[in-house]
């Protein structure tokens, strides 16, 4: 978020996509560390995505220790982090696509579906994380590649898909959790 514009002015000042994404990556850091419940970053996560100006989105991090997200290590391959997101809605990622090294997925009362069959990847290992609030993930992976599931269920379900990938092959990492939702994970050639 700028930081060039005099405090006064600045609250008024409509914010860009860029900035409510920066914030709900803030809030995830905060919720990883145990600075906000569940609720607290559902309501504050809800509220950046709908935040017009940057006086809206300073509110929800006033109160927070804030950790800057890490700088991607990756540069000429694109960018490190794509971010897939569903607020009552949906989205989707198939067919010939370059996967990023790290992936957030986020789907609060709406539903994506992240499909790497046909995907190219731009780093040997690649993490996928996945919140689902009252709504669903579905990841598709091919059976050659790695895959490592971290993420859990909270009054929802995670599926745990375990497979050894072939020499030279990707590894995928999916971390995260479902509450009151579903992250789904299949393999299909």
């Amino acid at each position: 978020m700028s930081e060039q514009l005099p405090e006064p002015q600045r609250a008024s000042v409509r914010a860009a996509d860029a900035d409510r994404n920066l914030v709900a990556k803030l809030l995830d850091n905060a919720l990883a560390d145990g600075q906000l419940t569940i609720t607290e970053y559902d309501e504050r996560t809800a509220a950046a995505y709908r935040a017009k100006t940057y006086g809206e989105l300073d509110v929800l991090t006033a109160d927070l220790a804030l950790t800057p997200p890490e700088k991607s290590q990756y540069t000429a391959s694109g960018p490190g982090t794509d971010r897939a997101i569903a607020i009552m809605s949906g989205f989707e990622r198939k067919g010939e696509w370059t996967v990023a090294p790290r992936i957030d997925a986020f789907a609060f009362w709406g539903g994506g579906e992240l499909d790497l069959r046909r995907a190219r990847f731009s780093a040997r290992e690649v993490t996928i994380n996945c919140v689902a609030i009252m709504g669903g993930i579905d990841i598709i992976v091919p059976p050659n590649i790695g895959v490592e599931v971290r993420g859990m269920g909270i009054m929802g379900g995670f599926d745990h898909l375990s497979q050894t990938g072939a020499p030279h092959a990707p590894h995928v990492i999916i971390t995260g959790f479902a509450f009151w939702g579903g992250v789904g994970i299949k393999a299909k050639p």
